[in-house]
């Protein structure tokens, strides 16, 4: 699996990354959306790591995908930002047309609660 990032995108994500190490997540988000298979996909900073996670091929990021979840991803991946808001599309079509910054950030500010 690849990602490709634009400039807007990179430059976007360098201002949201954490201080600290992080690996940016290639994520299912089926929260609230009633089950495992209702989802939609999301790119996230995370510390958390375990041993399904798969890497993928980024020159520019350490960027990581639950081996179970990436079945709801495609081979080739472009992450851009347009609008304010992230896309992530592949050559067959749009996967999230609307990620928002606050989605990318979310699970390192609950990381940073659990933390305290």
């Amino acid at each position: 699996m690849k990602l490709n990032i634009t400039g807007r995108a990179e430059a976007t994500l360098r201002q949201l990354a954490p201080p600290e190490d992080a690996l940016l997540r290639l994520d299912y988000d089926s929260e609230g959306c009633g089950c495992g298979v209702n989802g939609v996909p999301v790119v996230r900073w995370t510390r958390r790591t375990d041993e399904w996670d798969e890497p993928v091929d980024n020159p520019l990021f350490d960027v990581i995908v639950h081996r179970q979840e990436a079945v709801f991803f495609q081979p080739e991946m472009k992450l851009d930002f347009i609008n304010n808001a992230f896309r992530l599309s592949s050559p067959q079509g749009i996967l999230n047309p609307i990620i928002s910054p606050q989605t990318v950030v979310k699970e390192v500010h609950h990381d940073n609660k659990a933390q305290s």
